[in-house]
């Protein structure tokens, strides 16, 4: 079996799916696509002003997303991939562009996501972070992709994250 040939690093705001998406690209020669960039404007609008996306506002995002996948696997090329996918009916919205994505669910406590966000800039408030957590729903015994915690340093999230796709590979 081979890698899987395009990840998406998904959870909730703060768990570091932009840091550990660009090192991971870079370590497996990937394209990166920072989910964030394809927001269109009233989205991030909607979210600076501290309300939560609704699926009206994310299905267009996601739409795009999964495009860009298609666009990507077209045209030979592999990707990494960070994205929130807080959902079940979000990560079918995003297959609908390569139906084999495989998902690493980067996993924190709250308190240290909360202490991360405060520390940077970003338009996600910190005061979303709970309807974040309330949305997600964990990946599904049918959806290829295993949880990493992110509670270590990045390069030992890289490591975690290089573990489970050569897992999800088999023997080689």
């Amino acid at each position: 079996m081979a890698a899987p040939r395009h990840v998406v690093l998904m959870g909730v705001s703060g768990n570091g799916k932009s840091t550990t998406g660009t090192l991971l690209a870079a370590e497996l020669g990937r394209v990166f696509i920072e989910g964030d960039a394809f927001h269109p404007p009233e989205n991030i609008a909607k979210m600076s002003s501290g309300v939560a996306l609704d699926d009206t506002d994310r299905r267009p995002w996601l739409a795009a997303l999964a495009a860009e996948v298609a666009r990507l696997e077209s045209s030979g090329q592999q990707s990494v991939m960070a994205c929130s996918a807080l959902r079940r009916r979000y990560r079918d919205w995003l297959r609908e562009g390569y139906p084999e994505l495989f998902f690493l669910l980067l996993d924190a406590r709250y308190e240290t996501l909360l202490e991360r966000m405060g520390r940077r800039q970003h338009f996600m408030p910190p005061s979303l972070l709970q309807s974040q957590f309330d949305t997600l729903e964990p990946l599904e015994e049918d959806e290829s992709g295993v949880v990493i915690s992110v509670e270590a340093a990045p390069d030992q999230v890289v490591a975690s994250a290089l573990a489970a796709l050569a897992a999800a590979a088999g023997p080689a």
